[in-house]
């Protein structure tokens, strides 16, 4: 059996089964006795621990709570035999596990093997490759469903302590050993993230320097001081001092005493891939290349043909997802059959964790916007399976993963938003009790995306406001940008009511939310395309026609807005070619949006084939609004089109 706390507390079998442990008191107490290490820990200090007013039975309460841990923990010991696990010691009790055991210990006595390790040495790849599967191992926050407990707290900032600064001595070691320029990005976002820690500019120069990057290096150093002297009003210490008269002086210093390892991948896939993680919860250009280096990662791992590590590569990303069309369709197609790929290498009986990562992968990465019917089917079973397994395993952090799969395969049919908001609704949850703050952000804009859908837009602005404030914390750009095309959208909505704002006033709100879009430069699969689309439903809700625009980039819209731009034009045969020739709008966010076009222009045109099949789709959708999934924007009631599809249908 193995204990993990570097995230959510579990119990796992030896052949990878979870433990039952019980209700959170259990796992509370569980995580309290593995945080001793293995000394004894009183049953005065426990109560307290648990209880910051301990209730009348407190100690027959903490009696019962260990009595079960002992039946999960050992199911097999005969009836009055001792204990050999969870033991009676003293005044108290102790966990009795080799520290192999446990992923807390095994993080620690990887750390101090690392700080043992001298430069250039034979065991450096030993080092690091115990470094590397300690670091790996994190799955959160240390401890991370404990969290009203002042004993936690303090474990998890230490443990949060030493899992930076085991990824400096990562860095250090791999630097002395004679790598360097691989490490550049890793390190440019560990100090963007972490400022104050000034090992890391060192660190991050000196991999500037071994890249050949001189200027960047004494750029970075100087920075560094700036950012002390002005606000802590410090100077740097000697170690950046002493490393930036070296760089100058181009001292023989800088240069690695031997180098006595070459082989394998040198930064390791599996922190490529979480550098990658960071960069993309970062947006911009970073969330660009973020999607690259994770394919470079996926595909370094596949040729270790090591089907754990490769797994775990894979299942890291776990970047939340909002879009239902991919940026790059070919990257998340390779990423997927990566992911297919390994689940047929690791079987039925793998590892439940490493195929419930593999299997919320494919469900993320396979959009429903460029899936065939096949591929859509499996992505969906995909989805569910992740979502069973999570649940099992009772991790959160992997929980809230699998739900975003669930949430982007829930596009199947129009008329669903009622079922994201109840998936918005628990990932929230989930990321709110276990401090999980991107997947909040996350489930936040789910909700507000379903609100609006629904016609609510007061509950939509207030998911809005909240995604907002998480936004600042957690420094995720693009929300500002989302929430921006919110209010615009909202605007537009209010265009067409009495005493509401001007149709120019909601138009200028488009474009400047359009503005702010094309400013991050990383979402293609969600911008392009989306300004027509807004301006066109805001002329409809407003009686007037599509815009002729031929500057308008109508992206992957253009056969559903085609028609209607047409007859905007009077070219009425071209146009009732173009509908004539428009495939089903594809199962994603803008279905009931395109679906509405397709009734809209069939009614113009007098095609009651098409207005049936549009009526058809659109009804399951009657009391929403068309765009309204987007968040985004709108064309109004779904009802005002169906009406119009109905009744031309029954004209035929």
């Amino acid at each position: 059996m193995r204990i993990d706390v570097l995230g959510a507390v579990r119990a796992l079998r030896d052949d990878g089964t979870p433990v039952d442990l019980g209700g959170p008191r259990h796992r509370e107490v569980l995580a309290r006795l593995v945080a001793a290490g293995g000394r004894m820990v009183s049953t005065d200090t426990l109560v307290d621990d648990l209880w910051a007013e301990p209730p009348v039975r407190a100690v027959g309460a903490l009696r019962t709570f260990v009595a079960a841990l002992r039946r999960a923990i050992e199911p097999d010991r005969p009836p009055r035999t001792p204990p050999r696990v969870l033991v009676t010691e003293g005044p108290g009790y102790a966990l009795r596990l080799p520290r192999a055991q446990v992923d807390a210990h095994r993080f620690e006595d990887a750390l101090a093997h690392a700080r043992r390790t001298p430069a250039a040495l034979t065991d450096t790849p030993a080092a690091l490759t115990d470094l590397d599967a300690a670091l790996a191992a994190w799955r959160g926050p240390a401890y991370a469903d404990v969290t009203g407990s002042l004993w936690a707290r303090r474990e998890r900032a230490r443990l949060e302590e030493l899992r930076l600064e085991g990824l400096e001595l990562r860095a250090r070691l791999l630097l002395d050993s004679g790598s360097g320029a691989e490490l550049v990005a890793e390190l440019g976002a560990h100090v963007t993230e972490h400022p104050w820690r000034e090992p890391a500019w060192g660190l991050l120069a000196r991999a500037l320097h071994r890249a050949g990057r001189q200027a960047d290096a004494l750029a970075t150093l100087r920075r560094a001081r700036t950012m002390l002297v002005e606000q802590l009003g410090l100077d740097p210490g000697a170690d950046l001092q002493r490393l930036e008269a070296d760089i100058l002086q181009g001292a023989t210093t800088l240069r690695p005493a031997r180098t006595v390892w070459t082989a394998g991948v040198r930064l390791g896939p599996r922190t490529t891939v979480e550098l990658a993680r960071t960069l993309a919860l970062a947006g911009g250009d970073a969330l660009v290349h973020s999607r690259r280096d994770r394919l470079a990662a996926v595909q370094a791992a596949e040729r270790t043909g090591d089907i754990a590590l490769t797994a775990r590569v894979i299942g890291a990303y776990d970047v939340p997802a909002l879009w239902s069309r991919a940026d790059d369709p070919e990257q998340s197609r390779a990423v997927v059959a990566a992911a297919e790929r390994t689940l047929t290498a690791l079987g039925a009986d793998g590892p439940a964790e490493l195929r419930a990562r593999l299997l919320a992968t494919v469900a993320v990465e396979s959009r429903s916007a460029d899936l065939s019917g096949t591929e859509r089917e499996r992505a969906g079973q995909a989805a569910r399976e992740a979502e069973a397994l999570a649940r099992e395993l009772g991790d959160p952090a992997l929980l809230v993963f699998a739900l975003n799969g669930v949430f982007l395969q829930s596009f199947t049919r129009p008329g669903l938003a009622a079922a994201r908001d109840a998936t918005g609704a628990e990932i929230l949850g989930l990321a709110t009790r276990h401090q999980l703050p991107n997947f909040a952000v996350l489930g936040r804009l789910i909700r507000l995306q379903s609100a609006s859908a629904l016609g609510d837009l007061d509950a939509a602005a207030a998911h809005a406001r909240a995604a907002e404030r998480l936004a600042v914390s957690t420094e995720a750009s693009l929300v500002p940008v989302l929430t921006g095309w919110f209010r615009a959208r909202a605007t537009a909505a209010r265009s067409a009511e009495p005493g509401g704002p001007s149709a120019a006033t909601a138009a200028a709100r488009y474009r400047a939310a359009e503005d702010a879009l094309a400013g991050t430069a990383s979402m293609p699969g969600l911008h392009r395309g989306l300004f027509a689309l807004a301006l066109l439903g805001l002329r409809l809700l407003h009686g007037r026609p599509a815009p002729t625009d031929p500057a308008l980039d109508w992206g992957p819209y253009r056969p559903w807005a085609q028609p209607l731009v047409l007859l905007a034009q009077d070219r009425v045969e071209e146009a009732r070619a173009a509908l004539s020739a428009a495939p089903e709008p594809p199962l994603d966010h803008m279905q009931e949006a395109l679906w509405c076009l397709t009734a809209h222009a069939a009614a113009r045109l007098g095609e009651p084939p098409i207005a049936a099949r549009a009526a058809t789709a659109l009804r399951p959708a009657r009391t929403e609004h068309a765009g309204g999934a987007t968040g985004m924007l709108t064309l109004g009631p779904v009802a005002r089109y169906l009406t119009e599809a109905e009744t031309c249908a029954t004209q035929g």
